[in-house]
C-alpha cells in the first residue's frame, strides 16, 4: 500500500473507530435513559390548571382567578393564521421532523459559527413540549440528552396536532397567561377566532423571550419580533407579500390593564370569587370553576358608564385641581424616548384617564407625553378645564408645567382631553325586585384604583332617603298620606335624642305650617318626619325597619332616626326599597346564579324564594301600595322631578342628603327594577353646598335607569284591597284632590285643612309647576266617592268617604 495512502487511511479508521464507539456509547445511555423517562400520562391525560372564571347570566367572561391565566382549546379550534404564525416562528419542519430537526441544527450550527450571525437554537416544538411539561430550563447536556429523547417518546406517541394542541395551551406567554388562548384575551381581549394575521404574528413572536417581546412591557422590540415571523410567514408561501405589508402597517391596540375579562365589572367578579372561595377553598383557583353571576352585561355597562360620568361631572363642577406630582425628566433626550414609559410605569391607568407626563405648557396649549408611545398636542379646547393651572400665579406645586404628571381622556369631539383623577367616590346598584337578583353593581369608580365595594361594604348615612322607612310604620300607627303635621321649627331635649338638645332644620329654612304628609315627604320636610317619628315612637321605629333587613343597633331609638342619621349599606337600601317596589315582600339581593365545574355540571345553586310568596311578607300590601304613591309624587313634584326626563309615570323614589352634604343618596324604583345610587368621600367630608341627593345622585340613577327601562312597559302596583278613598281638600288651582287610607283608620267626622302651599322641594330642587296627584286606577271617583261595583276596591265598595284628611292620630 502506498505510503499517501495508509496516512490517509489510518486517520479515518480512527475516525471511523471513535464514532463506532461514540454510537456505541449513545446507545448504551439510550438504553439506560429511555426506560427511565417519565411515563406520558400527563401528555395523554391533558389536565392543566384552569382558573376560576365568573360569567354574566348571559355568558360574557367578567373575570378570572389564579395563578396560571389558561384556556385550554382543541386544535380544530385554533385558526390556520396563528398555527402558521408558530410553525414559522418556532419550527418550520415541524411536519416533517421526528421530534429533532437535524437540518435545523445543521443550519444553527452554520450560523453560529459566523461571526456575522446571531446566536441560534435548535428546539423544535415538541422539545419545547417535553421541557415545559417534564424538564427545567437549565442548560446543560443532561437536559439536552433527556429533551431529545422526551421529543422521540412523545413523537411515537402523539400525532403531530396533539403535539401542537399540548404547544399552544400549555406554552407561558407573559402577562400570567399560560396558552395562547388566554395571551389573545390578555393582550387584544379576543378570541382566537378572532385575531388577525398581524395579532397572531404578534403572539408567536413571544415564545422565545415573553419578557423581552411583550407588546405591553416592550412595544418597539414585539413590533420587531412581529415583523420577523410576518417575514418568515412570507417565505413559506403561508401569505403573499401584500398581506404581509398590510399586516406590518396595521394597529394593534394592546390591552395595557391586562385584564382577562370581556366585560368590567370587578367588584361582582371579586365578590364571585369570595362565595367560590368560602365554598370550595384554595383549590377553586385550579379546578376550573364557573360561576355564573345574575348580572346583565348591558346593564352592568349603563352602570358603570353612569357611575363615571357622575363622578367625573361632580369633578369638573368642582375645578381643576393641578399636576398630581412631577416627574424628573432630567435624563430624557427625545418625546418619544422610551424611558418616558418607565418613568410612568407606577402610575396606573383608571377608568378610561390615562396617565400622561407635561412635555411643553404655554397658556394656550400643552404638548404631553400618553404612555405607550403617544405624544399628544392639545389646544384651547381640549385644556380648558385646566387653564388656571398655567397661569404664572398658579400655586408652584400644582402648576402644569414640563414634567408634571397629568390625566387625559378621549372624548368624542375633540380627540383627547385634559382630565384628572377624581376624589369623590360612588356607587351604583340594581336589582330585581321580584327575586333580588343583582342586575348591575358597581361598588366604586374604579376597582384598580379601590377595591373596597361601597355597595356592600359602605355604611353611611342614609339621610332623607331613609324617611319612606319612618314614613311606612306610620301608616300602620293610622297616619294616611292625608294626615296633617306642622311643618313648623321645633327644639328637641337631650332625652330625646340621647346626647344634647337638638334645634333641627329644614335644608332650605322654609316652613309651610300644617301641611299633609305626601306633601311633606315629596319637599322632604324634615320637622314632619321628626313629629311623626315622635308620634309613633322611636322604640316602634327602630323595631319595624328590621322588617326591610335593616340593623336596629345601626339606628339608635332617637328622634335623628327620622332623618337618616343610621348606618346603611346601598346593598340594604336597594333590599329595603324592594320591598315598596313589588307590594311589600322581602327579598335578599343575591349576585351568584350558579357554580359549574369544568364539564358544565351545576355544584351549587341559589335558589331565591318564589316571587310574592306569602310566607316572604312584611308590610301589608296597602301599606305598599300607598308608600308607592307617596314616593310617585316625590318624583312628579318634589325633590326627584329630574328623573320626569324619563318621560314615565311609574317611577319612584327619595331623595337622600345628609348633614353637611357628607353624602348625596337617590334610592329609587319602576315596579320590577330598584335602583340606589350614592356619592361621597371615603373619608367623610363635605361634597360642597348644593350637592344634594337630586343634583349628585339622581343624574347617575337617571342615567342607568334610561338603559334599564328602554322597551320596559309601565307598570303599577294592584290596588289591594282594604282601602278606602277619601277626599282630600282641593289644591291651589282649586281642583279637587282625592286619597287612599287603611279603611279601618277611617276619621269619625270630617275637619277642614287649610290649601297645602305649591313651592319648591326642600333640598334645592327647582320644582315645575305639577299637575294634582292622579286619582288612584280602578275605583275612587273624582269627587273622592267610592263607586259601587267599581273594580278593583273590593270589600271597600258602597263606603261613602267625603271627609278631609284628619291630623295626626293621638299617641
Amino acid at each position: 500500500m502506498p505510503p499517501v495512502l495508509r496516512w490517509l487511511l489510518y486517520p479515518l479508521a480512527a475516525l471511523a473507530g471513535l464514532l463506532l464507539i461514540g454510537a456505541a456509547l449513545a446507545l448504551i445511555v439510550v438504553l439506560l435513559a429511555y426506560p427511565q423517562l417519565p411515563s406520558l400520562d400527563i401528555l395523554t391525560d391533558y389536565r392543566p390548571k384552569i382558573p376560576l372564571r365568573v360569567y354574566s347570566a348571559d355568558g360574557h367572561l367578567i373575570g378570572e382567578f389564579g395563578e396560571e391565566r389558561r384556556s385550554v382549546v382543541p386544535i380544530a379550534q385554533v385558526p390556520d393564521s396563528l398555527k402558521q404564525a408558530i410553525i414559522a416562528a418556532e419550527d418550520e419542519r415541524f411536519y416533517q421532523h421526528y421530534g429533532i430537526d437535524y437540518v435545523g441544527i445543521a443550519r444553527a450550527a452554520l450560523s453560529n459559527m459566523t461571526t456575522s450571525g446571531r446566536s441560534q437554537g435548535a428546539s423544535t416544538i415538541t422539545m419545547q413540549v417535553a421541557r415545559n411539561f417534564f424538564l427545567s430550563s437549565e442548560r446543560t447536556l443532561r437536559r439536552k440528552v433527556y429533551e431529545a429523547l422526551l421529543a422521540f417518546k412523545i413523537e411515537n406517541s402523539l400525532t403531530k396536532d396533539q403535539i401542537l394542541e399540548l404547544y399552544i395551551n400549555q406554552i407561558y406567554l407573559g402577562q400570567r397567561a399560560y396558552g395562547f388562548a388566554a395571551a389573545s384575551r390578555a393582550y387584544f381581549g379576543k378570541n382566537l377566532a378572532d385575531l388577525s394575521v398581524a395579532e397572531s404574528a404578534m403572539l408567536a413572536g413571544l415564545p422565545k423571550a415573553p419578557s423581552k417581546y411583550n407588546p405591553v412591557v416592550n412595544p418597539k422590540r414585539a413590533a420587531l419580533r412581529q415583523a420577523y415571523v410576518l417575514r418568515r410567514m412570507k417565505d413559506l408561501g403561508y401569505i403573499d407579500d401584500a398581506t404581509r405589508t398590510a399586516a406590518v402597517e396595521q394597529q394593534l391596540p394592546v390591552r395595557r390593564d391586562g385584564a382577562q375579562s370581556e366585560q368590567r365589572a370587578d367588584f361582582v367578579a371579586e365578590m364571585a370569587r369570595q362565595i367560590a372561595v368560602e365554598k370550595f377553598g384554595e383549590n377553586a383557583y385550579g379546578l376550573g370553576l364557573r360561576v355564573v353571576t345574575t348580572i346583565r352585561r348591558t346593564d352592568q355597562a349603563a352602570a358603570i358608564e353612569a357611575v363615571r360620568k357622575g363622578v367625573l361631572d361632580y369633578d369638573r363642577r368642582h375645578g381643576y385641581r393641578g399636576a398630581e406630582a412631577f416627574i424628573d425628566l432630567k435624563d430624557v433626550v427625545a418625546d418619544d424616548d422610551e424611558m418616558l414609559d418607565d418613568l410612568l410605569q407606577d402610575e396606573p391607568d383608571a377608568a378610561g384617564l390615562h396617565a400622561a407626563v407635561v412635555l411643553e405648557a404655554s397658556p394656550t396649549a400643552i404638548k404631553v407625553y400618553k404612555r405607550g408611545g403617544e405624544v399628544l398636542k392639545l389646544g384651547a379646547d381640549a385644556i380648558r378645564f385646566a387653564r388656571s393651572m398655567l397661569d404664572d400665579k398658579a400655586p408652584p406645586a400644582r402648576r402644569l408645567r414640563r414634567g408634571a404628571l397629568v390625566r387625559v381622556m378621549p372624548d368624542a369631539k375633540l380627540g383627547w382631553v385634559i382630565a384628572q383623577m377624581p376624589e369623590v367616590e360612588a356607587a351604583l346598584v340594581s336589582i330585581d325586585s321580584a327575586d333580588g337578583a343583582v342586575r348591575a353593581l358597581v361598588g366604586g369608580f374604579d376597582f384598580n384604583r379601590s377595591k373596597f365595594n361601597h355597595v356592600t361594604q359602605g355604611w353611611r348615612q342614609p339621610g332623607s332617603s331613609f324617611k319612606p322607612f319612618i314614613y311606612s310604620a306610620a301608616l300602620e300607627k293610622g297616619y294616611s298620606p292625608s294626615t296633617v303635621e306642622e311643618d313648623t321649627p321645633l327644639v328637641v331635649s337631650a332625652g330625646e335624642t340621647g346626647s344634647q338638645s337638638w334645634q333641627p332644620k329644614n335644608y332650605d329654612g322654609k316652613y309651610d305650617g300644617p301641611i299633609s304628609l305626601r306633601t311633606a315627604l315629596a319637599k322632604s320636610k324634615n320637622m314632619v318626619s321628626i313629629r311623626v317619628l315622635r308620634s309613633i315612637g322611636p322604640r316602634y321605629a327602630q323595631d319595624y325597619i328590621t322588617r326591610f333587613g335593616f340593623d336596629a343597633a345601626r339606628h339608635p331609638p332617637y328622634l335623628t332616626m327620622a332623618l337618616g342619621a343610621g348606618s346603611v349599606t346601598p346593598w340594604q337600601m336597594a333590599s329595603g326599597y324592594a320591598v315598596f317596589a313589588n307590594g311589600g315582600f322581602r327579598v335578599e339581593p343575591y349576585v351568584v346564579r350558579e357554580i359549574q365545574d369544568g364539564s358544565g355540571k351545576v355544584l351549587a345553586r341559589f335558589t331565591p324564594t318564589a316571587p310574592r310568596d306569602e310566607s316572604q311578607r312584611v308590610i301589608d300590601a296597602r301599606n305598599a301600595y300607598l308608600m308607592d304613591s307617596l314616593m310617585q309624587d316625590v318624583v312628579r313634584r318634589g325633590t326627584a322631578t329630574r328623573a320626569l326626563q324619563l318621560k314615565r309615570s311609574d317611577l319612584a323614589g327619595k331623595t337622600g342628603t345628609t348633614n353637611e352634604y357628607l353624602d348625596a343618596w337617590f334610592c329609587g324604583y319602576q315596579p320590577s327594577h330598584v335602583t340606589v345610587a350614592w356619592i361621597g368621600f371615603d373619608t367623610p367630608r363635605s361634597l360642597g353646598r348644593g350637592e344634594t341627593g337630586g343634583s349628585a345622585a339622581l343624574p347617575m340613577w337617571v342615567d342607568y335607569m334610561r338603559h334599564a327601562l328602554k322597551d320596559v312597559p309601565e307598570e303599577r302596583l294592584p290596588l289591594p284591597d282594604g282601602l278606602i278613598s277619601i277626599n282630600a281638600g282641593e289644591d291651589a288651582r282649586g281642583n279637587p284632590r282625592t286619597d287612599l287610607m287603611y279603611e279601618e283608620h277611617m276619621p269619625p267626622a270630617p275637619e277642614s285643612i287649610p290649601d297645602e302651599p305649591e313651592g319648591p322641594a326642600s333640598e334645592g330642587e327647582i320644582v315645575p309647576d305639577a299637575p294634582p296627584t292622579p286619582v288612584p286606577p280602578s275605583g275612587p271617583s273624582p269627587s273622592g266617592h267610592i263607586v259601587p261595583g267599581s273594580a278593583g276596591i273590593g270589600g271597600a265598595a258602597d263606603f261613602r268617604a267625603s271627609g278631609a284628611p284628619v291630623r295626626r292620630p293621638a299617641g
